[in-house]
């Protein structure tokens, strides 16, 4: 019988690491968005109107007082971590539009540590939990619906801060 259980966890452990290989490299990524699946982005009739979601193509904004922005503040929480504020002007999260059509004005903000990107946001504040010892850039962007990149003047629309982390 333990020899039975010892193969079972075996197959485990090999049978999660080649789901996991066959996965990443077929385009999958930890937030449940196939990239190389035209279905993750949206309905049929929202897949006409988006006309090849990109991630990379950009949303280049007029400037002027209209315009988007935003502001972040990173500040200690008492018991443990960082709290994220996210404030943006002339923008609205739209959590229930996400992959879908792009509407002016509206989607979400994706956070990055480092350089790397740590998720999306979908409101105000977040709790960010186990930063890297020492100097840390915290940067926050504004997306649209279809999770491309707005800019304004070529620059995106982004603010960041660096803090230190004992």
């Amino acid at each position: 019988m333990s020899r039975s259980l010892a193969l079972f966890a075996i197959g485990l452990v090999f049978g999660g690491g080649i789901g996991f290989v066959t996965a990443a490299g077929n385009g999958i990524t930890f937030d449940g968005h196939d990239h190389s699946d035209a279905a993750q982005h949206g309905s049929p009739g929202q897949m006409a109107e988006m006309a090849g979601h990109d991630h990379a193509t950009a949303i280049h904004l007029p400037a002027g007082p209209d315009a988007p922005g935003l502001t972040i503040a990173v500040t200690k929480d008492p018991m443990a971590g960082w709290n994220l504020q996210v404030t943006p002007q002339n923008f609205r999260f739209a959590p229930e539009n996400a992959s879908a059509a792009d509407v002016a004005g509206e989607g979400h903000a994706h956070v990055y540590i480092n350089g790397t990107k740590l998720g999306r946001l979908y409101g105000n504040w977040t709790h960010l939990s186990d930063l890297p010892t020492g100097k840390v850039e915290v940067k926050v962007s504004l997306n649209a619906n279809s999770h491309s990149p707005l800019m304004i003047g070529g620059t995106p629309i982004a603010a960041s801060v660096t803090l230190d982390n004992p």
